[in-house]
């Protein structure tokens, strides 16, 4: 039932098949039931016509007979004739007289019983009472279904002379042998029918929902960060599907109407963050070379014999403030405008133990699970990954503990995984959501911008880089890159 409830191709595709079954069941259920009633009906129709017949019989025999026509006489005047009628017309025929009193019978044996000599009151009763002055009812003995046929024989003054009794087996032996053969040649039809529906049912089922699935498939991709294709509609689907692609096209178009004004905020917000982040920068070198400058000249004294040692160190002071601000400026540039994209296949391990030959110390630790790794990535951004995230790590050292660098290149089946571990200072939980964030930093000397520029670098390349922390013990941060097959 979980596989009728998940989907809607099941449920139409099973829905019609149990329609079609439901259907064949009711037509065979119907089938069976006409039958029957036209059985009885056969039946009913057979006796009245016998029983038309045989009156027909003893009336010309009466009105040939040389005795009076009383009640009486009937044993004389039928002494041979009664066995002839119910030769004839192949049916048992008993007479009584009009107190019930047995007065003749072609045969004292009638299936299912006896004769009896003397007719029941309420047999007698009902007869009296009905209409037409006859009365049949209806009995099953032994798996065999009876009528017994009750009614008035008159002589030529339409006065009753006699109870004309005649015992009808049912034989339902030709119906029954033409309904398994209607059942028969219909089941064939429904086993025909039913294979057709299943066909029928499959190929709906998956022309409607394929439709859907397409729709289902695009709102699964529909994504702000990205240009989201329209489905184009089918004028010859249903109305329904159309207007759910409509809807969906509508909505895209909105998405990107929102995508684009959401686009240009966040560039307006952060391009007004950086500005207020350059002027911080900038204005923390720019005080100390204030009063550098005023110092100097409440103090400059051209006949001071040590005027020139003063003046380089005033010198070399302004100079070590500019290089502060040039590389200020060197780490928003290089943040604002990133280097275009290299998409070249690049062997990951190799390259990073490229990227760890820059630095010298001894306590960084580096293993790989395979010599050769190759993901599509600019080889050069991936040394200036590689590189924050040790600087990173090495900044995070704890003086109490000796530090610990651990570097790894692993993969599975889809991705190559880049790791960087370190058991410094950790992140404080508080801080944990902003660590990707531009500006943001723990370190006095910092300006937040690496962790944010590797970020922007790695998912350029349809990467993604998450950290895992434990303050007070040590971070690691994890590059996933798609493997290049």
């Amino acid at each position: 039932m979980k596989l009728y409830r998940n989907s809607l191709r099941n449920r139409i595709f099973f829905s019609m098949i149990l329609l079609t079954l439901i259907s064949s069941l009711l037509i065979a259920g119907m089938s069976i039931y006409q039958y029957s009633e036209q059985g009885k009906d056969y039946h009913y129709k057979r006796l009245q016509r016998k029983e038309e017949a045989i009156l027909e019989s003893f009336k010309y025999v009466l009105k040939k007979t040389d005795f009076p026509v009383v009640t009486s006489n009937l044993p004389f005047i039928f002494a041979s004739e009664i066995y002839e009628i119910s030769d004839i017309h192949s049916m048992p025929v008993v007479m009584y007289d009009l107190r019930g009193h047995l007065i003749k019978t072609s045969s004292k044996k009638l299936p299912p019983y006896d004769v009896t000599l003397q007719l029941d009151s309420l047999t007698l009763r009902n007869l009296r009472n009905s209409d037409d002055g006859r009365f049949v009812y209806q009995f099953d003995e032994n798996g065999q279904t009876f009528r017994s046929s009750y009614t008035y024989l008159m002589d030529d003054q339409f006065k009753n002379i006699a109870i004309i009794h005649l015992p009808y087996l049912e034989n339902d032996d030709f119906i029954d042998y033409e309904l398994k053969e209607f059942l028969y040649r219909i089941g064939i039809v429904y086993v025909l029918m039913f294979l057709f529906s299943i066909l029928i049912a499959y190929l709906l089922s998956r022309y409607i929902t394929k439709s859907i699935r397409v729709i289902s498939d695009k709102i699964k991709e529909l994504s702000i960060a990205k240009r989201n294709q329209k489905i184009r509609v089918d004028v010859s689907g249903t109305e329904e599907i159309n207007t759910l692609v409509e809807s969906y096209n509508d909505m895209v178009d909105e998405l990107e109407e929102s995508a684009v004004k959401l686009a240009t905020s966040e560039r307006e917000q952060a391009w007004r963050e950086m500005a207020k982040q350059v002027a911080h920068e900038i204005k923390n070198p720019l005080t100390p070379m204030r009063l550098t400058v005023q110092s100097f000249e409440r103090r400059f004294d051209p006949q001071d014999p040590e005027v020139n040692e003063k003046l380089a160190e005033f010198s070399n002071s302004l100079i070590e403030q500019i290089d502060v601000m040039s590389n200020i400026a060197s780490a928003f540039s290089t943040y604002a405008t990133m280097p275009a994209q290299k998409s070249e296949v690049t062997n990951v391990p190799k390259i990073t133990q490229l990227a760890l030959d820059i630095f010298n110390e001894s306590n960084i630790e580096y293993t790989e699970d395979a010599e050769e790794l190759l993901a599509i990535f600019d080889r050069t951004q991936l040394i200036r990954v590689v590189t924050n995230l040790v600087k990173n790590a090495m900044q995070a050292a704890v003086p109490e503990r000796k530090s610990v660098i651990k570097v790894s290149v692993t993969h599975d089946d889809q991705n190559i995984y880049l790791k960087v571990s370190d058991n410094g200072t950790g992140i404080d939980p508080d801080h944990e959501h902003k660590v990707f964030e531009p500006k943001f930093t723990t370190k006095t000397s910092g300006m937040g911008l690496g962790l944010a520029m590797v970020k922007q670098i790695v998912e350029n390349y349809n990467g993604n880089v998450t950290m895992k922390t434990v303050y007070g013990e040590g971070t690691t941060f994890t590059v996933s890159l798609p493997i290049s097959r």
